[in-house]
């Protein structure tokens, strides 16, 4: 009698033809066969399971060459979805991401940030709305993720500084009580950075500096988004630019954030497209305050490279109208300013609608890709 495989064996051939599946698009059962070295009887009895759990649907059966077509298998990425949270001064916003990572819903409500129960109650009931929608439409929710403008505790479980909107000592169990889903809090800087990760998996070492109208920063090392013990790297935002200089919402001085901020380049009543249309028909002071904007950057590059010597990604509501002549010349500032030579790649962010609120859904989606999978690899470019 053939022994039967060990559970070990039936869950690594089970994540082996899930990970083929999502990584690869449809194929057959014979391509699966031929692909992953298992045995037809595997495969089909595999691929059953799959199918009754619904992570795996049929696809187009393949072209006849003259005999029956063969049916295809495809990953159903819809099957399973998670909610990142964006709550800003102005209003909330909700984004459904799947399995891929690609958006497939998005809600926006306009209503004004306030510390208070009502609100976080608001929200709540907002999100839950939301998330009976997305299970309507066939996609189990994996769990709601809040991109937060401040620092999260060690333990996740609350905001140890909030200054921005006023919410330091904020709970994720207040914010969540009207919420059933599981939940989680990260900073937006490193949503944003997870977003980076996630549709850019070249990236291994590099320092991500988001320009928007409050700066922020994250860091990736080895290809992955390195927070650190307190939640905390890549605040770059309150590393100090000008000693005694312009007042910071953090209570110091002469911080990044108000001179590198894209608000340093506005005049009273100017928006950002506005102030790069003037600046590109040559107005001089818009070209002067462009100038001193841009070399506070290149400062803040330099001091940053000076201890994390990793490439540079620019991102935030400022890079969407940086050209490439003018990230070439924010490299050539920082390298001029630099003490000494080291090569690195300066680019701009992916920059994606909605990016830190997407980033911050895609923690849940990371982390069941993986058990699915059985393993954390970079994923392929879609």
């Amino acid at each position: 009698m053939t022994p039967m495989p060990s559970t070990a064996v039936k869950q690594a051939n089970r994540q082996a033809i899930i990970d083929h599946l999502y990584r690869h698009g449809p194929s057959t059962k014979q391509h699966l066969q031929m692909t992953l070295g298992l045995s037809l009887p595997t495969i089909t009895a595999n691929l059953r399971d799959l199918e009754d759990e619904g992570l795996v649907g049929r696809g187009e059966p393949t072209e006849s060459t003259g005999g029956r077509k063969a049916q295809t298998h495809v990953f159903a990425a819809k099957s399973h979805a998670a909610i990142g949270v964006r709550m800003r001064a102005d209003g909330v916003t909700l984004v459904a991401v799947d399995l891929y990572g690609e958006v497939i819903a998005r809600k926006r409500k306009r209503v004004s940030y306030r510390n208070t129960s009502d609100y976080y109650d608001m929200v709540g009931d907002f999100v839950t709305e939301f998330a009976g929608r997305v299970v309507r439409s066939g996609s189990q929710v994996l769990g709601i993720a809040f991109s937060i403008q401040g620092i999260v505790s060690p333990d996740g479980s609350a905001i140890t500084f909030g200054q921005i909107v006023g919410n330091t000592g904020l709970t994720l169990e207040k914010l969540t009580r009207h919420i059933e889903f599981p939940a989680l809090m990260i900073h937006d800087s490193d949503a944003s950075a997870m977003a980076e990760l996630w549709f850019d998996p070249s990236i291994s070492d590099a320092v991500c500096i988001y320009l928007e109208r409050r700066p922020g920063g994250a860091v990736i090392a080895h290809g992955t988004l390195y927070q650190g013990p307190n939640l905390s790297n890549g605040t770059v935002e309150h590393m100090c630019l000008v000693p005694g200089g312009k007042p910071c919402y953090c209570g110091q001085r002469g911080c990044m954030d108000p001179y590198c901020s894209p608000e340093a380049l506005l005049e009273d009543g100017e928006g950002m497209p506005g102030f790069f249309s003037v600046l590109s028909q040559g107005e001089r002071g818009h070209r002067k305050r462009f100038d001193e904007w841009m070399g506070y950057v290149a400062q803040a590059i330099v001091n940053i490279r000076s201890v994390i010597a990793g490439d540079v990604i620019i991102g935030g509501e400022a890079a969407q109208y940086l050209d490439d002549d003018m990230l070439t010349e924010l490299k050539h500032r920082a390298e001029s300013l630099s003490p000494f030579t080291t090569d690195f790649t300066l680019k701009k962010s992916i920059c994606i609608e909605d990016q830190n609120t997407i980033g911050a859904a895609l923690r849940f989606v990371r982390d069941y890709v993986d058990g699915i999978c059985g393993r954390m690899r970079p994923l392929p470019r879609r």
